[in-house]
């Protein structure tokens, strides 16, 4: 399985905002065309979501769905996929306060499900997934400064 961290600045928003703007999915394929689609269905008694995703990756699209559970007193937003083209697609965003601004963390672990292909598949969808993460915070946020070596996704910009 495949582990993505990243770690992004974003100068002037409160880390309340922030997350707000990022627990708002539906918003996405507004902000970036790396997003297809996102349905986001009704809050469960706990508050959290199921939602639906069609997203761009490399020249096709990935779609799965993920349960999204909500932590906003400690900012955190947990997903873990239900169904769909991964075999394991979970993770979390977090958000902190930083010099007058945010800092967002996303973990994320993935799984393509085709073991013979991992050595070759695994590194072009992370890279894939790292540059559609800087692209989703550039539409949120205008300019989010990556703080962890992005470069590769930041060139895909």
């Amino acid at each position: 399985m495949r582990t993505v961290s990243m770690r992004v600045q974003v100068p002037g928003t409160d880390p309340r905002r922030a997350y707000d703007l990022i627990r708002d999915f539906a918003r996405y394929p507004e902000l970036t065309d790396a997003v297809a689609e996102v349905l986001v269905g009704p809050p469960d008694a706990d508050g959290s979501v199921v939602s639906e995703w069609l997203v761009h990756f490399r020249k096709g699209m990935l779609k799965w769905t993920e349960r999204d559970v909500f932590e906003p007193g400690r900012r955190v937003i947990r997903f873990v996929q239900q169904s769909g083209d991964f075999d394991v697609f979970e993770g979390q965003w977090r958000v902190e306060e930083r010099d007058g601004g945010s800092e967002v963390f996303l973990d994320a672990s993935f799984d393509l499900g085709i073991p013979t292909l991992a050595d070759l598949l695994d590194p072009v969808a992370e890279a894939s997934f790292r540059a559609n993460i800087l692209r989703i915070l550039t539409g949120i946020f205008g300019s989010p400064e990556p703080l962890t070596d992005d470069a590769a996704a930041t060139a895909a910009l």
